[in-house]
């Protein structure tokens, strides 16, 4: 989830014409702002236009606020379900993110219980009853190894740390491990490769024989050169591969907040990335509202959802890729939810290259947060649970 709303001026000038499914403007986007034949323009929000099948029409200014007063129109409880049960494709994993451990970012170390915690066994026991299979641990790479990323680990927060993950391993569920640290280190972009390899080799070495454990490089990358991230990341697969972690999977994740609205013009390098396993997933994140930034109630439209990921799922397609949509969520009203209703069934009918989505968030402190899915009375959780058991595999 994003941290931070990007800002900077809008970019008007062109060059050629953008191709199917293109970011063709935004704020900040200096590319072409017009589509090849048959495909337009079309005004996502400030941040994003995309080109999509169509006839031409203005590019990215806003004609109408109709969308915009829809989207705010909220409801407080679940309306009944009124679609049926997913028919096509299955899903590898769905499940739940869980925040909490790397709470307290001013706080470092911080103390247990006071700045950070760690999961609850009994709601991700809820969750796996549910028939939810997978769950991102989030934690603070600074917190797992102080001052310095070459240090060795801290005892009480790795046994923390593995405590949790073995709880959800032993229920025949997925954890990933999830470094919550932008591509950054106590708040800098992290550029010292070998340091950051040796991270991941005593990270990998640790968790190598439990093969339901699933790696992640780190999570959002954002405003990094772009050969940096993929360098980061092919650095983190050979670490982990070769501290003998082989069977696991590895999660991958781009610049730009790992986007999948902006995967397809951001990211395309990480297609080089290479892994003697073959076992690596594009992990791609995705929010409805109207920046995309996971910080609103509000959805951009019913269609938001499959409008921001159809472009991703091309990009997986062509290039022979799986992805995982590793964090979505929406606010607890009837647009965000036929929005995500309309985005999971996009991916379930495209599973052969999506293996699966994660909602944000689960963890005992999200308190009345406006996605919460900590049961048994988070917003989330209440609203978008009978929804969301659809999907699991």
């Amino acid at each position: 989830m994003k941290s931070s709303v990007l800002a900077s001026l809008f970019a008007t000038g062109a060059v050629a014409q953008g191709g199917a499914w293109q970011q063709c403007g935004g704020v900040g986007f200096n590319g072409p702002t017009t589509c090849v034949s048959g495909y337009a323009c079309v005004y996502m929000n400030e941040w994003y236009s995309q080109c999509q099948p169509g006839a031409a029409q203005p590019t990215t200014l806003r004609t109408s606020t109709t969308t915009r007063a829809a989207a705010t129109t909220a409801t407080t409880s679940a309306p009944a379900a009124t679609s049926t049960t997913p028919s096509k494709g299955k899903f590898k994993w769905f499940g739940i993110n869980q925040s909490c451990a790397e709470f307290g970012k001013d706080t470092y170390p911080g103390l247990w219980g006071k700045h950070f915690t760690f999961p609850s066994t009994s709601s991700i026991q809820t969750h796996i009853n549910d028939g939810f299979n997978m769950f991102r641990v989030a934690f603070s790479m600074e917190r797992l190894a102080p001052d310095r990323l070459t240090n060795s680990f801290d005892a009480g927060y790795l046994r923390n740390l593995t405590e949790t993950v073995n709880f959800i391993t032993s229920k025949g569920a997925y954890a990933v491990l999830d470094p919550h640290n932008f591509g950054r280190y106590y708040g800098r972009i992290i550029t010292d490769k070998a340091a950051f390899g040796s991270f991941f080799t005593k990270f990998g070495a640790h968790f190598a024989s439990n093969p339901r454990v699933v790696f992640d490089t780190n999570n959002e990358y954002h405003d990094m050169d772009q050969q940096l991230v993929f360098d980061l990341n092919q650095v983190a697969i050979d670490a982990i591969r070769a501290a003998g972690a082989t069977s696991q999977y590895i999660l991958v994740e781009g610049n730009s907040w790992t986007g999948a609205w902006t995967w397809n013009t951001t990211n395309t390098n990480l297609g080089a990335l290479r892994d003697p396993e073959s076992k690596l997933v594009f992990q791609m994140h995705q929010y409805l509202d109207s920046d995309g930034s996971g910080t609103s109630e509000a959805c951009v439209s019913t269609q938001v959802g499959v409008q921001r990921v159809v472009g991703a799922t091309r990009w997986l397609r062509e290039n022979g890729k799986l992805g995982l949509l590793g964090e979505f969520a929406g606010g607890a009203n009837s647009v965000c939810r036929q929005a995500i209703e309309g985005m999971l069934n996009h991916l379930h009918e495209n599973s052969d290259v999506w293996t699966g989505a994660l909602w944000w968030a689960g963890g005992p402190w999200w308190g009345d947060y406006m996605y919460s899915f900590e049961p048994p009375s988070g917003t989330g959780y209440t609203y978008y649970n009978s929804l969301l058991k659809k999907y699991v595999p």
